[in-house]
């Protein structure tokens, strides 16, 4: 390994990140096809950005997105976890530089010198995306098999709680998602990071 090339993200990770961004984007626009089948919110999703082609379709993508995302989603907590990444790039969290990575952030001076290290803003991001996932997954667990699964239904408040919790739940992550990406193209070669590793 080169000093001046050093790995940013590893190929576990980068394989798992892709993979991941695969089953949010089968996710999110199923799970609108899916939504727009009750509309319970009171408006409906435009069908060009949804996926599935009716309700059944939808949940066919859906389900098939969910089995990629539990599976490798655990995965990627099991390697961060084991290898210590999760401690060393996530951890300590301080409120005082998390106020300063904003105010840096708001007025555009948010430094990205050194991409093996994850600023206040992007570990609090980062955490936040894996938390909301494993909700999704657990609410998700509880719209599907909700008999099989009473305790749970019970902690997220029933079914129709459930249901608001999943919703607002990917509302969130689609926000994380549209963030993410306009990052991305400010800071463009964090991107080559995650398809090259250096």
């Amino acid at each position: 390994m080169s000093s001046q090339n050093p790995v940013v993200h590893p190929g576990w990770l980068r394989t798992m990140h892709w993979l991941n961004a695969i089953a949010v984007v089968v996710l999110i626009t199923s799970g609108w096809a899916i939504y727009n089948a009750t509309a319970f919110l009171g408006f409906s999703i435009p069908k060009v950005v949804t996926m599935g082609g009716w309700l059944g379709g939808a949940l066919q993508w859906h389900f098939a997105a969910m089995w990629l995302l539990a599976a490798n989603g655990l995965l990627y907590l099991v390697f961060n976890a084991t290898t210590g990444r999760l401690a060393r790039k996530f951890f300590p969290l301080s409120h005082k530089a998390l106020l300063n990575d904003l105010l840096a952030a708001v007025k555009g001076k948010l430094t990205h010198t050194d991409p093996q290290h994850y600023n206040m803003v992007q570990r609090l991001a980062y955490l936040f995306v894996m938390l909301d996932s494993v909700l999704l997954v657990l609410s998700g667990l509880v719209l599907w098999k909700s008999v099989q699964f009473p305790l749970l239904r019970e902690l997220l408040g029933g079914y129709e709680a459930a249901r608001y919790i999943h919703f607002f739940g990917m509302a969130a992550l689609t926000a994380f998602v549209a963030v993410h990406l306009v990052m991305v193209a400010l800071v463009p070669r964090t991107l080559l990071y995650m398809v090259r590793g250096r």
